[in-house]
C-alpha cells in the first residue's frame, strides 16, 4: 500500500466511522482476514475470528436499530462517545507503524471528520423523523449503509477519487454546519419547553 493510499484509506476510515464504525471495523477485519489491506500490528487482532463475529453482530445490531424511527436517534446520541474515540483509534494505529510523526495531526483530522459526518448523520435523521411515515428513514439507513461500504471500497482502489470526494464533503459540510448547529439549537429549546410545560409565544 502506497503512503496515499494508506491516508486516504485513514481518512476513509476517520469520515465513514461517524456513520458506521461497526461496518468499518469489519470490513478492515474481513480485508486483513483476506490479505487484501495490511493491517498493522495495533490493528491484528480485528483479523480474530471471534472479533470478526462480534462487529458483524454489532452491525446487524445497528442495521435493525438504525431504522426505527426515535430509537434511531438514541442510538446515534449514545455512539456520539463510540465512533469519535474509535475513528481516533484507528487512524492512529494505521498511522503509527509507517508515518509516526503525522499520528497526532492525522488523529486531530480524524475526530474532526468523524464528528462532522456523526453530526450530519444524527441531524438528518432527526429532521427525517418528523415525517409520519417510516420508508424515509429506511431509505436513509440503507443509503448510508451502502456510502460507507463504497467508500472504504473506493478508498482502496480509487484513492485519488476517494479524496476528491471527502473535500467536497468538507466543503458541503462548512456550508450547512450553521444549519445543523441552528436546528439542533431550535428542537433543544422545543424539548426543554415540552418538558417544562412551557409554550414559546412570539
Amino acid at each position: 500500500m502506497t503512503s496515499f493510499s494508506l491516508i486516504a484509506l485513514a481518512l476513509c476510515c476517520a469520515w465513514a466511522s461517524g456513520i458506521n464504525v461497526y461496518a468499518v471495523l469489519l470490513v478492515l477485519g474481513l480485508s486483513g482476514e483476506f490479505n487484501s489491506v495490511y493491517l498493522p500490528a495495533d490493528l491484528e487482532f480485528l483479523t480474530n475470528p471471534l472479533v470478526i463475529f462480534c462487529f458483524g453482530f454489532m452491525y446487524c445490531v445497528e442495521f435493525f436499530t438504525d431504522k426505527i424511527p426515535g430509537v434511531d436517534s438514541l442510538w446515534d446520541l449514545l455512539h456520539t462517545f463510540i465512533r469519535i474515540p474509535l475513528a481516533v483509534f484507528l487512524v492512529g494505529a494505521l498511522m503509527q507503524e509507517t508515518y509516526p510523526d503525522w499520528q497526532f495531526l492525522m488523529q486531530t483530522l480524524a475526530a474532526v471528520l468523524a464528528l462532522g459526518s456523526h453530526i450530519t448523520k444524527m441531524s438528518s435523521r432527526l429532521l427525517i423523523n418528523t415525517s409520519p411515515e417510516p420508508f424515509s428513514n429506511w431509505a436513509a439507513s440503507c443509503g448510508e449503509d451502502l456510502l460507507v461500504f463504497f467508500a472504504l471500497w473506493l478508498a482502496l482502489t480509487h484513492p485519488v477519487l476517494f479524496c476528491v470526494l471527502l473535500l467536497g464533503f468538507i466543503a458541503l459540510l462548512i456550508w450547512l454546519l450553521p444549519k445543523i448547529i441552528a436546528f439542533l439549537a431550535a428542537l433543544i429549546f422545543k424539548l426543554v419547553n415540552w418538558l417544562t410545560g412551557r409554550t414559546h409565544t412570539t
